[in-house]
């Protein structure tokens, strides 16, 4: 599976037609406790650079945005009672949504872990 990164500290994880999204580890540190999320419908439709979602933590509100175009196909539901997630497995249980991907080619533009982690040096 492989992961692509935005300038934004957004990841991508992908997985034949469908992608999942969250915020990076750098992004979790970067806003410290989050207190809320709020995640779009399972539905909705989104073009690369789409306000997709909105982190709050005690610190700053942060829009979260799509990476990729497509169509959302599940969220995850944990995050609304436990916000917390985000901080403790970013990368992992903190995800924010998986998208039905409908132009991977779009993925050529993102960032390898080795590009991303330049950019944030």
């Amino acid at each position: 599976m492989s992961v692509k990164f935005t300038k934004d500290h957004e990841w991508v994880k992908v997985d034949g037609d469908e992608a999942t999204v969250g915020i990076t580890a750098y992004a979790a540190d970067q806003l410290g406790d989050v207190v809320f999320v709020e995640l779009p419908d399972v539905g909705k439709s989104f073009e690369p650079g789409d306000e997709m979602a909105v982190v709050e933590s005690v610190k700053a509100a942060s829009e979260v945005y799509a990476p990729v175009s497509g169509e959302v196909v599940a969220v995850n539901d944990v995050l609304e009672g436990e916000p917390q997630k985000v901080n403790e497995s970013a990368d992992g249980d903190g995800w924010f949504v998986k998208l039905k991907l409908s132009d991977k080619s779009q993925l050529d533009g993102l960032m390898d872990e080795a590009a991303y982690k330049a950019h944030i040096s």
